[in-house]
C-alpha cells in the first residue's frame, strides 16, 4: 500500500537581532531564534505539539542574521503570504519572518544550501548606537587587514581557526569571497563559503585585527593556516559583530 506524504514543506527567509537570543539552536530554559518560531508556529496553528524547524545554520549567542533560512513541514489552508503574516504577529520586534515560500520536498534548510555569506562589523565612530551590532575598535588598519584576508581564499583546512570539536572530522572549508570593506567609520569583513566551522570566522576576524594593531605577526597567522593545529590560543572577536548575510541554493 502507497503511502501518500499530504504534508507541504514551507521555506521562511528570517531576520532577526541576536542581541537577546541565546543563539538559534532551541535550548530548554532559554530564549532562542528557533524557539520562538516554533512556538509563533504552534500558536497559529493552535496545537500543542511541536512543529519542528530546521535551520541553515546555527548561530551563536548574539550573532544576528539579515537573511537565516529556514524550513518546516505542515499542512496548512493558509496561503504563502496569510501565513508570514499570522507568524508575524506571535513573533515579537527582534525576528521577522521575511517570506514563506512552498518548495519541493528535496529541500533541506542546511543540506541544500551550497554557500553561505556573513559579514562581521567593526566601528570605529563616536557614536554608541552601533555598540550592539559591532565590535567597537579606536582604529582599522585596512590595508593590513585586506592582505591576510586574502591568504584565506581557497581551500584550506581552517582547524587552528575554530573552536575544536572531536566529531569533526572534515575542517576544510573552501572560501570564494574574503575582503574587508569601508563604509564611513564601519569596517566590514565579507566571507563566502561553502561552509563555516564553530567560531571560524570570529577567531578569523579577532587575530585578524590582532595582527594589523602589532598583537600577533602575519608569519604566524600564515603559520597556523598552513599547519592545522587544535586548540591554539589566538584571538577570537566579540559575538555581536558577525551577521549572516545570505545562503545561496542555486
Amino acid at each position: 500500500m502507497k503511502i501518500i506524504n499530504c504534508l507541504k514543506r514551507y521555506k521562511l527567509l528570517i531576520k532577526y537581532d541576536g542581541e537577546k537570543f541565546f543563539g538559534w539552536q532551541i535550548q530548554k530554559d532559554k530564549r532562542t531564534v528557533q524557539g520562538v518560531i516554533e512556538c509563533a508556529l504552534s500558536l497559529v496553528f493552535k496545537i500543542k505539539s511541536r512543529v519542528i524547524v530546521h535551520g541553515a545554520g546555527r548561530t551563536d549567542s548574539g550573532v544576528h542574521a539579515y537573511q537565516q533560512v529556514a524550513h518546516f513541514d505542515f499542512m496548512t489552508n493558509l496561503n504563502e503570504s496569510s501565513l508570514k503574516n499570522a507568524i508575524n504577529s506571535k513573533l515579537e520586534i527582534d525576528c521577522k519572518i521575511i517570506s514563506v515560500k512552498i518548495v519541493n520536498y528535496d529541500f533541506h534548510a542546511r543540506f541544500s544550501a551550497l554557500r553561505r555569506q556573513y559579514l562581521y562589523q567593526c566601528y570605529t565612530g563616536n557614536s554608541i548606537l552601533f555598540r550592539n551590532q559591532s565590535w567597537l575598535l579606536n582604529k582599522a588598519n585596512l590595508r593590513c587587514l585586506n592582505s591576510l584576508a586574502k591568504e584565506i581564499i581557497g581551500t584550506h583546512d581552517f582547524l587552528s581557526f575554530s573552536k575544536y570539536n572531536p566529531n569533526i572530522k572534515n575542517t576544510k572549508c573552501k572560501i570564494s569571497e574574503s575582503r574587508w570593506i569601508l563604509k564611513k567609520d564601519m569596517v566590514i569583513f565579507s566571507v563566502i563559503s561553502n561552509r563555516f566551522l564553530h567560531h571560524m570566522i570570529r577567531y578569523l576576524v579577532g587575530t585578524m585585527v590582532a595582527v594589523s594593531e602589532d598583537r600577533f605577526s602575519k608569519k604566524k597567522f600564515n603559520f597556523l593556516l598552513e599547519n592545522p593545529k587544535k586548540n591554539v590560543r589566538i584571538f577570537k572577536a566579540p559575538p555581536q559583530g558577525l551577521i549572516l548575510n545570505k545562503i545561496d541554493y542555486e
